[in-house]
């Protein structure tokens, strides 16, 4: 690296200090813009830098225009739907995640979303701090998973792993829809592969989403996905919000027509108690809101931080950006880039 190196990180309400004291180490000039940083500013700040970090901050075409020097976009977390990936390739600009620090970690979190929603605990301890003791009675019955239906929309690297904790370790049935998934892959994680989304949901108990966002999987569970899901079926989303149609989503909540909802991810965040779509979901005692966490353990953040590190090393040494997520949006880019585990 030679020569004062600028670099952006968007999105500093996640604090990362090993990767701002490893980039300080190696004498850039660090600027930390906050989560819901305006086009105009970004676009200013960005003009001289070398290299940006971004995790929820949209980097549009307009943004990556007015940077001639910029040399790399890293996207620390693994969702790129934010990120005009085309504009990028056009400018001969690496774009790369970092797909794998958080596997295990959010299907633990989805699995726990599922548990607690099977188990009402979230009603149960309500009443337990209001009330101090709840005796047996048909509103607190709760739910087995073992001999139950799980249908997974997206059996990749964290289908996968919710497949494995649901099957071979509770004892459901689990049943995938995953098009761009083999039979033979979804038969050695366990999962029955399903061609028909809706004839699935009719048949789960539980439904977890974990598939990417992009045009063909935006608002993929709409209406007709929430009426074919039986009225005892609990929906979980650790994925994007925008795969499910929330509005409809909110309406299927208030008339009952699913049982309940583990959510950890929105269109729009952050979620406001008012003045947002799925605000009415905080009344509801049969959702659980969770502030886009799952991810988020002591665990996956030192392997998030260091391999964004290695990743952005990579860019500022001048060498070929290690990619290793299978998106196609990524897989397409020719330069800068090499691929691999």
């Amino acid at each position: 690296m030679n020569g004062k190196v600028k670099i952006v990180r968007t999105d500093r309400e996640l604090e990362c200090p090993h990767i701002d004291a490893g980039l300080r180490a190696r004498g850039a000039e660090l600027v930390l813009l906050p989560d819901g940083v305006g086009e105009d500013e970004l676009a200013a700040e960005i003009r001289d830098a070398d290299l940006l970090l971004m995790c929820y901050t949209p980097i549009t075409a307009r943004i990556i225009g007015a940077a001639p020097r910029l040399k790399g976009i890293v996207k620390y977390g693994v969702g790129i739907d934010a990120i005009d990936i085309e504009a990028a390739k056009a400018r001969r600009i690496p774009v790369v995640n970092i797909p794998e620090y958080a596997e295990e970690t959010v299907a633990e979190g989805a699995f726990a979303l599922m548990i607690a929603l099977a188990k009402k605990l979230m009603p149960i301890q309500n009443a337990m701090q209001s009330e101090g003791w709840v005796w047996p009675a048909p509103q607190w019955l709760g739910s087995d998973i073992a001999g139950k239906t799980l249908g997974l929309i997206g059996v990749g690297r964290i289908g996968r792993s919710m497949a494995r904790m649901a099957g071979a370790g509770f004892g459901a049935r689990v049943l995938g829809y995953s098009p761009h998934t083999s039979d033979t892959e979804l038969k050695t994680a366990g999962v029955e592969k399903q061609d028909n989304l809706r004839d699935m949901l009719a048949q789960c108990d539980f439904v977890s989403v974990h598939c990417v966002l992009n045009g063909e999987t935006r608002h993929l569970i709409g209406r007709a996905e929430l009426e074919a899901m039986q009225p005892t079926a609990f929906l979980i989303n650790t994925s994007r919000g925008a795969i499910v149609d929330e509005e409809a989503l909110v309406e299927a909540l208030r008339e009952g027509r699913i049982a309940g909802a583990g959510l950890d991810v929105y269109s729009q965040e952050p979620l406001a108690k008012s003045g947002h779509p799925m605000s009415p979901l905080y009344a509801m005692e049969n959702v659980i809101l969770m502030p886009h966490l799952t991810f988020y353990t002591h665990d996956a953040m030192e392997r998030l931080e260091a391999e964004t590190l290695e990743r952005c090393f990579e860019i500022l040494d001048g060498k070929p950006v290690l990619v290793k997520s299978a998106d196609p949006r990524l897989a397409a880019q020719g330069h800068g880039v090499t691929f691999g585990t």
